[in-house]
């Protein structure tokens, strides 16, 4: 299997790096340090996509943690290594949120505002903290319920003929908008919560294959369920708020699962490998993008790139995952 996919015309590596993980509040408590060194070792390592948002952290942290790095990296010529992907539009910084709406979880409510005349102003900040003259990829984060995504991928697509951005993303969009906003700029890349946890729905991907969209999949390791290692978390982890991570239902998952883990195993490759490895051969365009504060764990990621998986290997698995429905999984934004 090769170390290299495409989103769209966009070359990145077959796995990335979500540095959603190295903001606090998000799992527990982290130091700058860690974050710093764990991405030192992604990209060191091969992990050239790099996904980060406005979002993660308060004040922009993680896009300024990463922009650190990218720094490091553009001082020794190796800026365009690194392929920086951000996002804009959700929990917006500096007051601007115009819409927030209500979710099925207890996170509170969301706040988006993606209108057109914000787009220039949040890429503008964000290049500030990342440390560099353009964004590889740049998604909104979230489509905004009261703007046609066409008029914010438009305002994107005037970064893109400034310089500022080499190429369009989505995220968390259904299969029409990612059509309708196709028909406006070409989209590299679409941005969706999948793993052997949360499947994803066939007519989105069938839309974007029929667009030559490529697939960014979050939470590849459900949220760290798939690496078979959660028996609990944290009060300061958001995943205390996601029902199918209470201790009832972690209990009974990892029963359910308990067939795929025994399929890596016999295949000696970690079950979080497995389920990074069942992605890859979902479709050529798939990109992966876990994310650890451990250099042992983001190695152990990265080396799933070169995991073939036999016909009667991927039987097997599907055999498995048949029926397989987790118990109180909430899909995420």
């Amino acid at each position: 299997m090769t170390n290299t996919r495409t989103l769209g015309d966009l070359s990145t590596s077959a796995i990335g790096f979500g540095a959603m993980v190295l903001s606090p509040g998000v799992y527990g408590d982290v130091d700058d340090d860690r974050g710093r060194r764990a991405l030192r070792h992604a990209l060191d390592e091969g992990a050239t996509l790099v996904d980060s948002s406005d979002g993660y952290g308060p004040d922009g942290h993680n896009e300024r943690l990463l922009g650190s790095v990218v720094r490091e990296w553009d001082k020794l010529g190796r800026r365009d290594e690194i392929v920086v992907a951000t996002k804009f539009g959700f929990l917006v910084p500096g007051g601007v949120a115009r819409h927030s709406f209500p979710v099925a979880y207890e996170f509170g409510e969301l706040a988006v505002n993606a209108e057109p005349r914000h787009v220039r102003g949040y890429a503008e900040a964000s290049l500030r903290r990342l440390g560099t003259d353009h964004l590889d990829l740049y998604y909104p984060h979230y489509p905004d319920p009261e703007v046609p995504i066409e008029d914010t991928v438009g305002a994107i697509g005037e970064l893109v003929d400034a310089g500022l951005v080499r190429h369009i993303g989505l995220s968390n969009v259904t299969a029409d908008q990612l059509a309708a906003a196709h028909a406006v700029r070409p989209i590299a890349a679409v941005q969706v919560q999948w793993s052997m946890w949360t499947p994803v729905d066939p007519d989105f991907l069938a839309t974007a294959r029929r667009l030559g969209v490529g697939i960014v999949a979050w939470g590849p390791l459900g949220t760290g369920f798939l690496t078979g290692t959660v028996t609990s978390v944290a009060d300061n982890d958001f995943r205390a708020n996601i029902p199918g991570f209470a201790d009832r239902h972690l209990a009974a998952d990892h029963d359910r699962f308990a067939p795929v883990r025994a399929i890596a195993a016999a295949a000696g490759i970690t079950p979080g490998q497995l389920a990074l490895a069942w992605l890859l051969h979902q479709d050529e365009h798939v990109v992966p993008i876990p994310g650890s504060r451990t250099p042992a764990h983001i190695s152990e990621n990265l080396a799933a790139a070169a995991v073939s998986l036999s016909a009667d290997q991927v039987a097997d698995l599907e055999a498995a995952l048949d029926g397989v429905s987790p118990s109180g999984t909430v899909r995420l934004l």
